[in-house]
C-alpha cells in the first residue's frame, strides 16, 4: 500500500492546461492519424539573417524561424471564444511533433536566450503551430571557377527524418509566399539576388522515400573589394614593369631590380589570394588574370636579359673584327681617322657620321642610344704580296640596332596586355 503513495508523490502534477488537452489520455509517441493516411505537416519560414559565406569551408550560417502547421484532433479542445492557448517548449517535449533536420547541415542549435526560443499554440479545433528559432550551418557546394565574378547558389533542405512520405506529407503551406527574409540582410561580399522554394521526393535505398523541402538563394559577389585589392595592383605590377623599356640598356643596376622588384610584388599577390582560398583543382578566374599579369612580368625582366645578351655578342664581334681587319676609318678616336675619298669613294661627312667609339666599355655604344649603329671597315681586297699595285680597298657595312627589341616591346607589351584585359573581361564580366 505504500509503492503507490511513493508514486504519487514523485509523479509531477499535471497543470490545468494539460488536463484541458487531455495529455495522459492520449499516446502522443504516435503520429495522429496513424495507420491512416499520411499527415499534412505545412512549414513556413522566415529568415532573420544569413550570417557568413565560406569558400574555404564551404559552407554557409543561417538563422531562421521554422514554423510547423499540422492537425492534432488529440489536442482539440472546448472554448466558447475560439481562442487558441499558447505554450512553450515544456509542453512541447510532451506531445507529438514533426522530427524535422536539416540535410547536409554541420552544426545547428535552437537559440536558449533568456530560455528556449521555441513556441506552440494549439488552437480548439486541433490545429497547431510549431515554431521554433535555428540557427543552423550547412554545405554549399560552390563553383569557384569564375571567382571573383561569380553567381552562386546555396540550399538549405528540410526533411523529416523517421517518417516516410507513406506517414507524414511535408509542404510548403503557401507556396513561395512560405518564405520571407528580413528586408535588412545583407552581406559583405555578395548582393543576394533571390529566394525560392521547391519541393522534392528523396530516395533513400534502406528506408525509402521522403519529402524534401528546398529553401534556395542565389548569391551575386561584390567584385570591387577584388579590384581594389588584386586587379589594380597586378595592372600597375605589370605597367611597372614596362618601364624599363625606357631605361638605357647599360643601366643595369636600374633596370634588374626593377624586374625582380615587379616579379617578388606579383608572387606575394599570388599567394595572398590563394590562401584564402580553397585548394580547389581547377583554374579559378582570378588566377587566369594574375599568372597572365605574372608571366608578362617575368617576360619583361627575360627581355632585358635578351637585349644584354645580344649587345654583348656584338661588342665581341666588333673587338674581334678590329683586330682582324687593317682598318683605316670608323676604328679609334675620330681625330685620327684617315679615310682618303679618292680611293675609297666616302666624303668626309660618311666619316664624320660614323660611330665614336670611346672607352672600352662602350664599343658601339652611341651616347644619345637612339641612333643606328654603324661601322665602316675599310678591308683590302688585294694581294699585299703583289708588285706594289693596291688594288681598290672595299668597305663592309655592319649594321647594329640592339635598341630594336626595346622599341617593339614598347609597342607590344601593352598591346598585348590590353588585348587579353579586353578578352578576359568580355568573357567574365
Amino acid at each position: 500500500t505504500k509503492l503507490p503513495l511513493y508514486f504519487n508523490m514523485t509523479k509531477s502534477p499535471m497543470t490545468k492546461s494539460e488536463q484541458l488537452l487531455r495529455i495522459d489520455d492520449h499516446d502522443f509517441t504516435m503520429r495522429p492519424a496513424f495507420g491512416g493516411p499520411p499527415i499534412p505537416v505545412g512549414v513556413d519560414v522566415q529568415v532573420e539573417s544569413l550570417d557568413t559565406i565560406s569558400e574555404v569551408d564551404m559552407d554557409f550560417t543561417m538563422t531562421l524561424y521554422l514554423r510547423h502547421y499540422w492537425k492534432d484532433e488529440r489536442l482539440s479542445f472546448p472554448s466558447t471564444n475560439n481562442q487558441s492557448m499558447t505554450f512553450d517548449s515544456r509542453l512541447a517535449k510532451k506531445i507529438w511533433v514533426p522530427d524535422m533536420f536539416f540535410v547536409h547541415s554541420k552544426r545547428s542549435f535552437i537559440h536558449d536566450t533568456t530560455t528556449d526560443n521555441v513556441m506552440l499554440r494549439v488552437h480548439p479545433d486541433g490545429n497547431v503551430l510549431y515554431s521554433l528559432r535555428i540557427t543552423v550551418t550547412a554545405m554549399c557546394n560552390m563553383d569557384l571557377s569564375r571567382f571573383p565574378l561569380d553567381t552562386q547558389t546555396c540550399s538549405l533542405e528540410i526533411e523529416s527524418y523517421a517518417y516516410t512520405d507513406d506517414d507524414l506529407m511535408l509542404y510548403w503551406k503557401k507556396g513561395n509566399e512560405s518564405l520571407n527574409t528580413d528586408e535588412r540582410i545583407s552581406l559583405s561580399q555578395f548582393l543576394i539576388q533571390k529566394f525560392h522554394t521547391t519541393t522534392k521526393l528523396a530516395f533513400y535505398s534502406s528506408t525509402g522515400w521522403y519529402n524534401r523541402l528546398y529553401i534556395h538563394f542565389t548569391l551575386r559577389r561584390h567584385v570591387f573589394f577584388f579590384l581594389l585589392q588584386t586587379y589594380f595592383p597586378a595592372t600597375l605590377m605589370v605597367m611597372l614593369s614596362w618601364v624599363s623599356f625606357w631605361i638605357d640598356r647599360r643601366a643595369v643596376p636600374a633596370r634588374v631590380p626593377l624586374g625582380i622588384t615587379t616579379v617578388l610584388t606579383m608572387s606575394t599577390i599570388i599567394t595572398g589570394v590563394n590562401a584564402s582560398m580553397p585548394r580547389v583543382s581547377y583554374i579559378k578566374a582570378v588566377d587566369i588574370y594574375l599568372w597572365v599579369s605574372f608571366v608578362f612580368v617575368f617576360l619583361s625582366v627575360i627581355e632585358y636579359a635578351a637585349v644584354n645578351y645580344l649587345s654583348t655578342v656584338q661588342e665581341r664581334k666588333e673587338r674581334k673584327l678590329r683586330e682582324r681587319l687593317p682598318c683605316t676609318c670608323g676604328i679609334g678616336n675620330p681625330d685620327d681617322m684617315t679615310c682618303d675619298p679618292q680611293i675609297s669613294g666616302y666624303t668626309t661627312m660618311d666619316v664624320n657620321s660614323t660611330v665614336n667609339y670611346g672607352t672600352a666599355g662602350n664599343y658601339g655604344m652611341p651616347e644619345n642610344g637612339g641612333r643606328q649603329e654603324r661601322m665602316l671597315a675599310q678591308v683590302v681586297l688585294g694581294d699585299p704580296q703583289l708588285t706594289g699595285q693596291v688594288k681598290r680597298p672595299g668597305y663592309v657595312n655592319i649594321w647594329i640596332d640592339t635598341h630594336a627589341i626595346d622599341k617593339y616591346s614598347r609597342v607590344l607589351f601593352p598591346g598585348s596586355y590590353a588585348l587579353f584585359n579586353i578578352i578576359y573581361w568580355s568573357i567574365y564580366s
